[in-house]
C-alpha cells in the first residue's frame, strides 16, 4: 500500500541506533520511551542501505564531521578535462558553431575571468543534444548574441590546466577525484542548493508540504514570499535526533545592506517551512564562525559552506579568488582539530554551460533528472590517495552518507519521517547512485593535513593580485540568475 493511502498511525518514523564493534555493525530497532520505533520495513530498507563489507560499514563513524563546500558553474572537463585517468575531453572533438559555419575545438583557456554562459533546463538539454554533447556553442550564440552583426562564443570550449588552478589538482592527486559527478538535476543553481539539502526542487502552496510540485524554476526567496519551500529537508531529520549541523554564509546573507553577501539562489534554508517549525534559523550563521569552530576543534557533526559571489568562481568572477577563499576553508579544517575525524566534501553545483563530454544518465523519476557533469572531490584523512571514483554520483550522495553516518540509514522519505511531503521519490535509494563510501579506506594510516598556499603562482592572466584577493565588480543583484 502506498503512504499516501495509509492511516496516519501506520506511518511511523525511522530511528536506528548504531553500534560499531570491530569490523562489523548490528543495527538494532529502538522501542523505548520517548523515541519513536521503526517498522520492520523500514529497518530492512535502512540494513539495505548500509550492506556492504563489515569493515566499511564501521569506518564511516570514524567521520563525526562531515563538510560540504559548493562552489559555482564549471564543468568537469573545463577544470578536469585533461587530468590522468580520469573520463576527459576525447581526442577530435569539435562542436558545431553555426555563426562560423563551422567547429570548435577544445583550447586551453589561461583566463582568469569567464564569460557567463546560458545554464538552466533548456540549455542543458539542448547542450546534451540528445546524447551528441555537441551543442554547447550553438546554445551559447542562439541566446547570448542579441544583435544582427556576427557573434562567435567559442569561450564555452575553453577548459583550464593543472596550472591554472593547482590547489584543486593538489587535492584531487592527495585525496579524490569524484570523475562522475553529475548535477542533481538538470537546471541551473537554485535547484541545484535545494537537491543538495533535501532532495528535491518543488513549488509548493506556502505551507503545505502535500501540495509541492517539481519544478526545475521554482519560486525565490522575496520579501513578499520569504518561505516558498514546503517540503522537507536534511535538517528536520538532523534536529530530530539530535545532530548538530551549521549552515555557514561566506560575508553573510546579501541583504540591502550587504550587497556582497551569499546570494538567495546559494542560501535557501531559510525559504524551508520546517526550518522555521523546529526554530533552527540559529544554524545559519557566518563564515567567521566556522572558521573560529575549525580552530577550536568544535565543528558541528554537518556543516554546508556557501560562497558570496566574488569567492564563487561564477563567472565572470575570478578563478584565483575562488580558489583562495576555498583553500582557506580547507586549510582551517586541516590545521584544527577536527581534521582527524572529519571528511571534506568539495563540488560545483552546475556546468556553467562550459563543455562537457559525458552524457548523463537516463535517471528522472521527478521530472528533474541527472545533470551535466561538474568537479567533484572528497578530502580525508581516510579517502584513497589519488584515487579517480568512476561510479555515477550526485549531490544524492551526500544526503545519503549523512544519513547512513549519523541517521542509521533513515531517509528523508516521507513514509517514516515524521513529515509527509508530496516528493515521488527517494533519491538516496536509486540503484544507479553510487556511495561515497568506496572513496574511503578506513583501515590505512590516517592522512596528514595537505596545507596549501591559497595563493599558488599560476599560469591565468591576467596574473592574479597579491593575496588572490582581487574582486569583480559585479554581486548577485546585478548578474541575475546563477
Amino acid at each position: 500500500m502506498h503512504y499516501l493511502h495509509m492511516p496516519e498511525q501506520l506511518r511511523p518514523r525511522v530511528l536506528i541506533r548504531r553500534r560499531v564493534m570491530l569490523a562489523a555493525v548490528t543495527l538494532l530497532a529502538a522501542a523505548t520511551a520517548g523515541t519513536i520505533g521503526a517498522t520492520a520495513q523500514a529497518q530492512q530498507a535502512n540494513r539495505a542501505q548500509l550492506r556492504g563489507t563489515g569493515t566499511a560499514v564501521a569506518g564511516i563513524h570514524l567521520i563525526k564531521h562531515i563538510i560540504i563546500i559548493t562552489q559555482e558553474n564549471r564543468s568537469f572537463d573545463s577544470y578536469f578535462g585533461h587530468y590522468p585517468g580520469a573520463d576527459g575531453i576525447p581526442s577530435g572533438v569539435c562542436v558545431p558553431d553555426p555563426a562560423a559555419k563551422s567547429c570548435d575545438k577544445p583550447y586551453v583557456d589561461h583566463r582568469d575571468s569567464n564569460m557567463n554562459f546560458p545554464h538552466g533546463g533548456a540549455p542543458s538539454n539542448a547542450d546534451v543534444n540528445g546524447g551528441k554533447m555537441n551543442g554547447f556553442v550553438a546554445v551559447a550564440e542562439k541566446m547570448l548574441c542579441k544583435t544582427s552583426a556576427p557573434c562567435r562564443l567559442p569561450g564555452v570550449m575553453g577548459y583550464h590546466t593543472a596550472t591554472d588552478i593547482p590547489n584543486y589538482w593538489a587535492y584531487a592527486r592527495h585525496f579524490v577525484l569524484n570523475s562522475h559527478m553529475f548535477e542533481a538535476a538538470h537546471s541551473w543553481s537554485l535547484p541545484s542548493h535545494l537537491y543538495l539539502l533535501s532532495g528535491w526542487s518543488a513549488r509548493c502552496t506556502p505551507g503545505n508540504p502535500m501540495s509541492c510540485i517539481g519544478e526545475g524554476m521554482p519560486p525565490e526567496r522575496t520579501p513578499s514570499n520569504p518561505i516558498p519551500f514546503a517540503w522537507t529537508d536534511l535538517t528536520w531529520l538532523l534536529h530530530r535526533y539530535h545532530v548538530s549541523w551549521g549552515f555557514y554564509l561566506d560575508h553573510g546573507a546579501i541583504s540591502a545592506t550587504n550587497p556582497n553577501g551569499v546570494s538567495v539562489h546559494w542560501n535557501p534554508l531559510p525559504g524551508f517551512t520546517d526550518v522555521h517549525q523546529d526554530n533552527q534559523l540559529g544554524s545559519i550563521r557566518p563564515l567567521t564562525v566556522f572558521m573560529s569552530q575549525a580552530s577550536a576543534g568544535t565543528l558541528p557533526k554537518v556543516s554546508w559552506v556557501s560562497p558570496n559571489f566574488a569567492d564563487s568562481e561564477h563567472p565572470p568572477a575570478l578563478i584565483s579568488t575562488g580558489q583562495d577563499y576555498v583553500t582557506k576553508v580547507i586549510n582551517a579544517v586541516m590545521s584544527g582539530p577536527n581534521w582527524k575525524s572529519s571528511a571534506i566534501f568539495l563540488a560545483w553545483d552546475d556546468w556553467g554551460g562550459f563543455y562537457d563530454n559525458v552524457v548523463p544518465p537516463n535517471y528522472n523519476p521527478d521530472g528533474l533528472g541527472y545533470g551535466i557533469r561538474v568537479p567533484a572531490m572528497v578530502i580525508s584523512p581516510y579517502a584513497r590517495q589519488g584515487y579517480v571514483d568512476s561510479q555515477v554520483l550526485t549531490s544524492d550522495a551526500y544526503l545519503k552518507f549523512i544519513e547512513d553516518d549519523f541517521l542509521g540509514g533513515a531517509r528523508i522519505n516521507p513514509a517514516t519521517d515524521g513529515r509527509p511531503d508530496s516528493r515521488p521519490s527517494i533519491r538516496e535509494n536509486a540503484k544507479i547512485l553510487g556511495n561515497l563510501l568506496n572513496d574511503f579506506n578506513f583501515t590505512q594510516t590516517p592522512l596528514p593535513p595537505l596545507i596549501l598556499n591559497p595563493c599558488p603562482a599560476t599560469t591565468l592572466t591576467p596574473k592574479p593580485p597579491p593575496g588572490c584577493n582581487g574582486k569583480v565588480a559585479l554581486h548577485a543583484s546585478t548578474w541575475g540568475p546563477s
